[in-house]
């Protein structure tokens, strides 16, 4: 079952929930005048008379599904910004301040965005170069890439030795990045230390270094941060207090920004 027909058939269940409180209601409020509640004879409508009274009133009042679950799912996503929000909030600095974490743009940016990627997501590949553009037109912005692999071994693989050049050579981190994921075919493990060995790191210091077991504490801290903030695909971004979800673009990223540097103002 799809979750809109989840929903479509909590609404229903809901709706005849309702006809049954009441008319049951109705049913222990319909006494003459005078008499006592206690002397009347009680008759319950049966349930599958109730049900296909709903159905009627249903099929005749289609609008009535789609505006309940237009409610409802008002009501989910609410509910979901507020406890992102709180773990926003409780967990900001293992969001935004992660050792293992690489940082592209300003260090010190009075900005910062955070996201969630895979170095064999299609969508975060075409989402590098809105990166790119908003660090070159934001100099107080800080752009955080998280590294969170759920598309295969290969993923993994590419990203361990991408946390591994990141210990060794945090300086050249940004431009290890951006040729591993702008690059042409699949990354894994062979890739990415092509990649790491052309610029200058020392194979035998990198192979030691991705054999760190505070790499796979890394990702298991990044996996629980998307399961709290639910994230389950990538690109997925943190900007401010806000979860922003898929490859929306430069522009809508651009406006997320502003919206967190006019809070970071105390404008928000």
């Amino acid at each position: 079952m799809t979750k809109k027909n989840a929903i479509l058939v909590g609404a229903a269940g809901a709706v005849i929930s309702l006809g049954m409180l009441a008319l049951g209601y109705m049913a222990g409020n319909s006494q003459m005048p005078g008499e006592a509640v206690a002397t009347l004879p009680q008759q319950s409508a049966d349930r599958s008379e109730i049900e296909l009274i709903v159905r009627d009133y249903l099929l005749a009042n289609p609008d009535l599904l789609i505006d309940m679950q237009t409610a409802l799912e008002e009501r989910q996503r609410e509910e979901q910004r507020v406890s992102q929000q709180q773990i926003i909030s409780e967990a900001g600095d293992r969001i935004f301040n992660s050792k293992f974490d690489g940082i592209i743009g300003n260090p010190d940016g009075t900005v910062t965005i955070v996201e969630f990627f895979d170095y064999n997501c299609g969508f975060c590949k075409r989402a590098l170069e809105d990166m790119q553009n908003l660090v070159e037109t934001n100099p107080d912005l800080r752009f955080v890439l998280k590294e969170f692999p759920i598309l295969g071994p290969e993923s993994q693989q590419a990203s361990v030795v991408s946390l591994a050049f990141h210990t060794i050579a945090p300086e050249k981190y940004g431009e290890f990045h951006n040729r591993l994921l702008g690059g042409d075919g699949r990354a894994d493990e062979e890739t990415a230390i092509g990649i790491a060995l052309s610029l200058g790191v020392d194979e035998a210091a990198l192979r030691e270094a991705m054999e760190n077991p505070e790499i796979m504490h890394a990702f298991a801290e990044t996996y629980q941060l998307a399961e709290q903030l639910a994230i389950t695909g990538t690109p997925s971004y943190v900007i401010g207090n806000e979860v922003v979800f898929g490859a929306l673009g430069r522009e809508v990223l651009a406006q997320k920004i502003e919206a967190a540097r006019a809070c970071t103002d105390g404008e928000c």
